[in-house]
């Protein structure tokens, strides 16, 4: 590889591949490469305004193993004989460039290794006969950057591969569903589905975080032997690495390059109301006077889907919602915002169809018809990625919905969900669906976050069931989609929102006692209802949500479209369940309310450095070895300690308490850290320890 210096940047170029790394935000560097002529200009995820620190170089007098001493400078490239410091490196020369306490080597074959403090942390994985003799050196002729070209086109499908650190533990990358929250031994669909979101930021237990900063649709595998990242159909590799002492300082130096969230308003804290579905505006606002009268205050309720006449007309049925304005200046006496439900679907019977088709406003499909959705009608989606058809939807939307005083928007769907999730079948305004898929919910978002706030609006927060790297600056709090409601489920949420925290997502909630009920008169649905509702209390957001079965309640009228047809699920506010679960449910939510200054505190600080509200233990305390194995407990803040009940019939748990003083706050009683401690979980107590040496709320 022959190396040369541009701009403070090493580049390196061999056998028609162009490889550029340079500093990116303090102690962070940003890898990119191409088969093209140049590398190509695109930040994707990488937005945020950063500030680079102090730069050094190395020179070549230093013969010890892990690096030259430093001058002051930015990058330096060593000719054949100047630098016998690493054997790995070869004979014929390599680049070195520095950024604070990261340092990036590239050897002659164009391998890459990354050093934290000059100890070595991540190194491409480079398996082909070289004329030395090394592991490295074998004829197994697998390459670090493989690109094969794609026929009929200019992008290739790409694999980067890395060595495998033994004992490392990999947390992060957004929401999977499984039980899994350490992500070593993996394998990862880069990909958007209802109820999985892609986020590829990964944070490390050897003390870096990791960016692959691309939306194309492909594959992650942290294997034991090999990490392998893949991108089906891409034009350029794209990742930034970071390094730091604490999972927090990894998770700052990321939202500082991606973006940080907004302050997250004080008036939407406490509970959001919802369910499948309030199918007028009389049985939203009978909802909102009975939650008045219990003296209980909800902060948001949620109109679900089909209270429009066909999806993608985009506007309140007048037969079942005659005056959506005088329904919404009634909430809002009484403190409560509304949020609606819009899907980027738009049925060919729609009003927006063909003028949205004809002006190229629709995802295009690859081969046969013109179709990407096919639920309760023939639908094709929005292409959000043009800039056109987001202002379309957006000017729609704020004439039949914003301007009646609608305060938000629950942009559902927003993977998008396609009749089938075949990636290559699709393509937008950006290119091939396999090329940037991923990005699109953060690009619907936009159409209204916006818009939202180029008009003006401070407070700007919309619900999203999908996002992708840099989705938090957007005003998302993204929720765990369409899930079944099981115990098995429930753990897998705890999972989820711990590692979407850690991927940089702190407004994350879920539907409360899951998605899909069969029968809400199911004891241990009831059970796991009031499980699910007591660990949502110490999340970012407290929202019920569910399809209640069972479905015999008979539609409105007879029309198969329009706001009447569609069938709705049982009852779903506080006092549905019964007056023994109702007064449980009702003291949790006097708690979240007695907590709301230090959740606002919790909100404030996800502003500034990032840090989310549900933290996994580690997070707190990096020095416990202990913490970085648990799965099942984790801080809210850092000072409440949470033991969410994980099983039917589960009415005692063991608990890890880190060092220091521990109060169990259903007793009071007092246990030192340092220890596993059994507790009582009765069905009417979650268990939960505050550290002593912070305050009470």
């Amino acid at each position: 590889m022959i190396f040369y210096e541009d701009n403070q940047a090493l580049v390196g170029r061999q056998q028609g591949e162009t490889l550029r790394i340079e500093a990116w935000g303090e102690n962070s560097l940003r890898v990119r490469a191409t088969m093209h002529p140049q590398i190509i200009d695109q930040d994707w995820a990488l937005t945020g305004k950063i500030t680079l620190a102090e730069a050094t170089t190395h020179t070549a007098k230093s013969t010890s193993a892990g690096a030259p001493a430093s001058e002051k400078s930015h990058v330096h490239i060593y000719k054949k004989g100047e630098w016998t410091g690493e054997a790995a490196l070869g004979a014929q020369g390599c680049g070195v460039i520095t950024n604070g306490r990261v340092k990036a080597i590239v050897n002659w074959r164009g391998v890459i290794s990354f050093y934290k403090d000059d100890k070595l942390i991540l190194r491409e994985y480079f398996r082909f006969y070289d004329g030395t003799i090394s592991r490295e050196s074998c004829c197994l002729k697998v390459v670090n950057r493989e690109w094969k070209a794609l026929p009929g086109g200019d992008h290739y499908a790409l694999t980067v591969n890395f060595e495998s650190n033994d004992g490392e533990k990999i947390y992060g990358m957004g929401q999977y569903q499984q039980p899994y929250l350490d992500q070593k031994g993996n394998v990862l669909e880069l990909a958007q589905r209802n109820s999985q979101v892609s986020v590829p930021f990964a944070i490390s237990s050897s003390g870096y975080g990791f960016l692959w900063n691309n939306p194309a649709v492909g594959e992650v595998s942290f294997g034991k032997n090999r990490t392998q990242w893949q991108a089906y159909a891409t034009a350029q590799m794209d990742y930034w690495i970071t390094v730091g002492d604490t999972p927090k300082e990894l998770l700052a130096s990321y939202t500082n390059v991606t973006g940080h969230a907004p302050m997250f308003p004080e008036s939407l804290m406490g509970l959001w109301q919802c369910k499948l579905r309030y199918r007028t505006q009389e049985e939203v606002l009978e909802v909102a006077r009975r939650y008045r009268a219990e003296g209980i205050q909800i902060d948001q309720i949620i109109i679900d889907f089909f209270h429009w006449t066909v999806q993608g007309d985009w506007k309140f049925d007048p037969v079942y919602w005659p005056d959506p304005k005088a329904m919404v200046d009634e909430l809002h006496s009484m403190g409560i915002r509304v949020m609606v439900s819009v899907w980027p679907s738009v049925d060919r019977r729609s009003e927006n169809f063909w003028p949205m088709m004809e002006r190229g406003l629709l995802i295009k499909t690859e081969r046969g018809a013109a179709q990407t959705y096919d639920f309760q009608g023939d639908c094709v989606e929005i292409d959000a990625f043009n800039p056109e058809a987001r202002q379309y939807i957006w000017e729609v939307c704020k004439r039949n919905y914003g301007d009646l005083g609608i305060d938000g928007f629950w942009l559902d769907n927003s993977e998008p969900d396609f009749g089938v999730y075949d990636y290559d079948h699709y393509r937008y305004y950006a290119g091939s669906g396999l090329s940037c898929s991923n990005l699109y919910p953060q690009m619907y978002s936009r159409a209204f976050y916006d818009n939202m706030t180029a008009n003006g609006q401070q407070d700007a927060v919309n619900l999203l069931r999908c996002g992708w790297a840099g989705s938090q600056k957007y005003g998302n709090v993204i929720w765990s989609g369409d899930i079944p409601s099981t115990f098995e489920a429930l753990k897998d949420q705890l999972q989820a929102g711990l590692n979407m925290g850690l991927a940089g997502i702190p407004w994350w909630t879920t539907d409360i006692g899951g998605f899909m009920t069969n029968d809400v008169n199911d004891p241990d649905f009831k059970q796991l209802l009031i499980r699910w509702y007591q660990f949502a209390v110490y999340t970012a957001v407290l929202r019920l949500h569910g399809d209640r079965g069972p479905y015999d309640i008979p539609p409105l009228d007879e029309r198969d479209w329009g706001g009447g047809y569609l069938h709705t699920g049982q009852p779903n506010e506080l006092w549905s369940y019964g007056e023994e679960n109702y007064q449980i449910m009702r003291r949790y939510y006097d708690i979240r309310i007695s907590m709301h200054d230090y959740i606002r505190d919790l909100y404030w600080e996800a502003h500034e450095n990032g840090s989310p509200l549900m933290r996994t233990m580690f997070y707190e305390f990096p020095e416990d070895a202990k913490c970085w194995t648990l799965e099942d407990q984790y801080m809210f803040g850092d000072s409440y300690l949470v033991a969410p009940i994980l099983h039917l019939n589960e009415f005692r748990r063991s608990v890890y308490l880190p060092a220091g003083q521990w109060r169990l706050t259903g007793s009071g009683e007092i246990f030192a850290g340092g220890q596993t401690v059994s507790v009582e979980a009765p069905i009417t107590y979650m268990p939960v320890f505050e550290k002593i040496s912070c305050s009470s709320y």
